[in-house]
């Protein structure tokens, strides 16, 4: 054989295929990289560190090898945000991690924050080719965390290239996930933007409800500060709707209004003894915890530490709630929740933290009322034994009491997470403005407008709660097409 000929075979398409396989099946075989932790016993009592302390760069750069570049990526099906994963990754993997930060800031305004709390095994990492595989998918959360910790710590913050100021005014209501993503946008596009926060703190949810061994406020605020640097501006303690009105925001010149104000109304069972002294909402427990000091017992506004503490609900916020509760002097902090461990909507990893701090789980158990002592506090609680039966609309088993199977568990503190409904200030202030009967606003799909022409909205004040990125995708989308009004 010739040597042109040798050459030709050696370059045919079916042999840089096989090639290419043999590379993938080599990535494919690594095990995925496991997140370091701080000891168990040492993190229950630690209100403010970290559980999590992140991949270190060996780690990362391993782990970025995994991704196999599809040509068609699912994991950005999953991403409420697109962020362009297999590129930032890529960059990882080349060792340019700068580059990758950049890539991540596209199109998501708080990267820092996402690849901590987000729920990334039900979205991008759910849809990762290795699912298919019946293998670890790439850890897409990880990677985000690792980029956006690694561009902070080398104090070369990237800004994302901005628009001419274009003149035209903006006002956001509320500082949370959904607000804070639709001012990055409308600042990439020219607008000048200033955010209304009702509390003393710019950060909504990410301060008041997500506790800092799970998100350090040291983190929130570099990503705001980012926000600060593009020329977005803040005005704490401004309650739109009573410091100011919509109709005097249009006054002011303001072209738009996005309404992003949560959903803080906590929900509960209206069973007997509710009001009795130390039974309190998930809410308020954590806000006080969180935004007031009140774990301090020389704070203005302490809060009761309970010896024998009961969290009802098995949410993340449940789990907050919970572990905060123990970190904060509980000696036996309880989840109760109706239905069983797989049904948790809470996150895999939240549970087996939970479980690793001491965390007892009274599950298929639900409170019937509860009893006090004489000076009205809590003091013990009624729980029905229950069993699951047939499916109900939300896919998960209905939870069905067992006759006569009760019994009564003393408490010194209960804490309900079973749910919030929107905060009711905008709805009843917006006149004209079409609200759900169960109080979210309702707003086209496409676009987030309301029935008012130059009034948007996203996040738990339309899904009646959701997840960080869900609402940073709803803040995204608005102001695509808030864009696009102005600008006809």
């Amino acid at each position: 054989m010739s040597e042109n000929n040798i050459l030709a075979r050696r370059n045919e398409p079916w042999r840089e295929e096989l090639r290419k396989q043999l590379k993938n099946k080599e990535r494919s075989d690594r095990p995925r990289a496991k997140m370091p932790e701080l000891d168990a016993e040492y993190r229950s009592h630690s209100l403010r560190e970290e559980v999590n302390t992140g991949l270190t760069k060996e780690q990362a750069l391993a782990e970025a090898t995994r991704c196999l570049d599809c040509p068609n990526p699912s994991c950005m099906q999953g991403c409420p945000v697109s962020i362009n994963i297999p590129t930032f990754i890529k960059n990882i993997e080349r060792g340019e991690i700068l580059e990758a930060a950049k890539v991540l800031k596209e199109t998501s305004a708080l990267p820092a924050v996402c690849g901590r709390v987000c729920p990334q095994e039900k979205q991008c990492e759910a849809q990762c080719i290795y699912i298919k595989m019946k293998k670890e998918p790439v850890a897409i959360g990880y990677l985000e965390r690792f980029a956006a910790d690694y561009e902070r710590e080398s104090g070369q913050i990237s800004i994302p290239e901005l628009a001419p100021a274009n003149g035209k005014k903006i006002a956001v209501v509320g500082s949370g996930p959904a607000g804070l993503s639709f001012a990055v946008d409308m600042a990439k596009f020219g607008y000048d933007v200033t955010v209304f926060e009702a509390l003393h703190e710019i950060g909504g949810v990410l301060k008041y409800g997500i506790p800092e061994f799970r998100l350090p406020n040291a983190i929130v605020d570099v990503e705001i500060e980012g926000l600060r640097k593009m020329g977005v501006k803040f005005e704490k303690d401004c309650i739109v709707g009573k410091t100011i009105t919509h109709e005097e925001l249009r006054e002011e010149g303001y072209k738009g209004i996005f309404v992003a104000s949560g959903a803080g109304l906590p929900n509960f069972m209206n069973i007997p003894g509710e009001n009795l002294i130390n039974v309190m909402s998930s809410n308020e427990f954590l806000t006080r915890v969180n935004l007031m000091d009140a774990s301090n017992p020389e704070s203005d506004t302490p809060v009761y530490t309970g010896r024998r503490v009961a969290v009802i609900g098995g949410g993340n916020t449940a789990m907050d709630a919970v572990r905060t509760a123990k970190r904060i002097g509980a000696e036996r902090a309880m989840i109760v929740y109706r239905r069983s461990e797989e049904e948790m909507p809470a996150r895999l990893e939240e549970v087996k933290h939970a479980k690793e701090e001491g965390i007892e789980f009274l599950t298929l158990h639900n409170p019937l009322q509860y009893e006090g002592d004489e000076n009205g506090r809590v003091s013990r609680m009624l729980l029905q034994e229950m069993e699951l039966g047939e499916a109900d609309a939300s896919g998960r088993r209905r939870p069905v009491a067992k006759e006569g199977a009760t019994s009564w568990v003393d408490v010194d503190a209960v804490i309900v997470s079973v749910g919030v409904s929107p905060n009711p200030l905008i709805p009843s202030t917006f006149t004209g403005i079409d609200v759900s009967k169960w109080g979210t606003l309702i707003v086209n799909e496409e676009t987030m407008q309301s029935s008012m022409s130059d009034v948007y909205a996203g996040g738990d004040i339309v899904r009646g709660g959701a997840t960080v990125i869900l609402a940073m995708g709803d803040g995204r989308k608005a102001a695509a097409a808030m864009h696009e009004a102005l600008n006809k």
